[in-house]
């Protein structure tokens, strides 16, 4: 039966893997595409959504929460460098939760890495951030930004209940 564990372990391992770049893909996907019709639709106004939700177009040069200006190129290096660790951690394996979780963060940080290469700016990395999502009583983000606090949550709580299962006496 040992002799099985390895290759199931690695077809697990290819699954989850296969998994994370997928919700990847889908994060970047969407998010540029919310990014795109943002900057079409919303360029001369404002469209209110409910109570204080409305969609309004902001560009950050920054970092979260648009502090930080001028530092978007470090920013976009730690987020590769945070992109690269991410994807390394799959070689360990994981639950499917965690994998969807850090196909969460990869696929947000690198949305955001796409604005800083390919959107009006100056320099290396020095493209602007579309930021779009304003609930008035909380900085402008966008679907980025999300899928990131989204997956790091997700992230955090898989990595609480993958340590009681692990410190729990077995019988």
């Amino acid at each position: 039966m040992s002799a099985l564990t390895p290759a199931r372990t690695v077809t697990s391992t290819s699954r989850l893997t296969a998994l994370t770049v997928a919700v990847a893909a889908a994060a970047v996907v969407v998010d540029q595409l919310t990014k795109s019709w943002a900057v079409n639709a919303l360029d001369d106004h404002d469209i209110d959504v409910v109570w204080t939700l409305r969609l309004h177009l902001t560009f950050n040069g920054g970092m979260a929460f648009s502090q930080g200006r001028g530092w978007g190129p470090v920013i976009s290096v730690v987020a590769l460098v945070v992109v690269v660790v991410l994807l390394l951690s799959l070689r360990k394996g994981g639950s499917t939760l965690s994998a969807v979780a850090v196909g969460l963060v990869v696929g947000g940080a690198a949305g955001n890495v796409v604005d800083r290469i390919f959107r009006s700016g100056s320099g290396f990395l020095g493209g602007e951030v579309v930021d779009f999502i304003d609930f008035q009583w909380w900085p402008v983000f966008n679907v980025a930004d999300a899928c990131i606090v989204i997956g790091g949550i997700l992230l955090v709580v898989t990595s609480y209940f993958s340590a009681r299962t692990s410190s729990s006496p077995t019988s």
